[in-house]
């Protein structure tokens, strides 16, 4: 999250007045995150947040907006998009498209317990499964074809061993791509984006996932792969948590069990998904947007944890 457009308390007023959800109270600027502007926001009926986006075009945002709605419908944890008098969810404010969802209970954790990886596995399940039936398809917008147009200009600012990091892992996940195990991964609409920071908890219990733009229809392997990648590794040293990461895993299959082609190609797509956050780290990183409030993540944290996965692939426990 982030400020890049400034929001009056009076011009959100207006807003949150047409979404019937009570007299705004309070609105505070959000940190964290680099791709939207976000308030959370309160009412005399509760606690919101406010979504003006920066980069995904009115066009775009159904997707999101809908996907979030068919879950929470379904009873899967996630933020439901508030709807005005006729039914719509996406709104507009400053000439951006803007949404408002009401915010999760409780506080993400920085370093989760064994029980809360497992939590979070159950739940990223079940959320797969919740919205296998949705109707509408978006690709992930940050997949391989996003990989192949920005590696080309991050490379500059990169070291000649870094470089060739990047450009071999970039390869070898092309070739993963024309695999026919791969074609038989299977897909749906997943969050993309599932960090710690995007989670809530009340103690060990899960209140729900939230920040869904940057979902898309994609593998669930490689959804779960993001997950494993931040839930399950040392942050200093980027060396995976053996532990919480089959805690999760098993937690997960409880739900979902994974199929033979996904046993085989999780170590390569946890590669992938080091790369995908390594490369977008580089971009925002390097190339920058001006904003009121924001925190640049360290790309270096993802290429740690790329050469771990490369030099100790990921073997599931029995």
């Amino acid at each position: 999250m982030a400020v890049y457009t400034q929001v009056s308390l009076e011009l959100a007023h207006t807003l949150f007045k047409q979404l019937s959800i009570g007299t705004l109270l309070s609105l505070k600027g959000c940190t964290g995150g680099i791709e939207n502007t976000n308030y959370f926001a309160t009412t005399t009926q509760g606690e919101y947040v406010l979504t003006l986006f920066e980069r995904l075009s009115f066009e775009q945002l159904p997707y999101y907006l809908n996907l979030m709605l068919h879950l929470a419908k379904k009873g899967v944890a996630v933020p439901r998009p508030q709807a005005d008098s006729h039914g719509c969810i996406l709104h507009t404010l400053l000439g951006k498209p803007a949404a408002v969802v009401n915010r999760l209970a409780g506080n993400s954790v920085l370093h989760p317990t064994e029980l809360q990886c497992a939590e979070t596995g159950h739940a990223l399940a079940a959320m797969h499964l919740a919205g296998s039936d949705f109707g509408m398809v978006q690709s992930n917008l940050r997949g391989l074809a996003w990989w192949n147009e920005t590696v080309p200009i991050v490379l500059p600012y990169l070291s000649p061993a870094q470089a060739q990091l990047l450009t071999t892992e970039l390869h070898h996940q092309n070739q993963i791509a024309t695999l026919a195990s791969y074609a038989n991964l299977p897909k749906g609409p997943v969050h993309a984006d599932l960090f710690r920071d995007n989670a809530m908890f009340e103690g060990d219990h899960l209140t729900g996932f939230f920040d869904f733009y940057f979902a898309g229809n994609d593998t669930w392997l490689f959804d779960l792969a993001v997950t494993l990648n931040d839930w399950t590794i040392d942050w200093e040293s980027g060396v995976s948590n053996p532990e919480k990461a089959n805690r999760l895993i098993w937690a997960y299959q409880k739900a979902r069990p994974l199929t033979p082609h996904e046993h085989t190609l999780l170590p390569d797509l946890l590669r992938a998904a080091a790369l995908r956050f390594w490369i977008s780290r580089l971009w925002d990183y390097y190339l920058p947007r001006q904003a009121s409030v924001l925190q640049p993540h360290d790309p270096t944290h993802f290429e740690r944890i790329l050469r771990e996965r490369i030099k100790n692939p990921f073997q599931l426990r029995n």
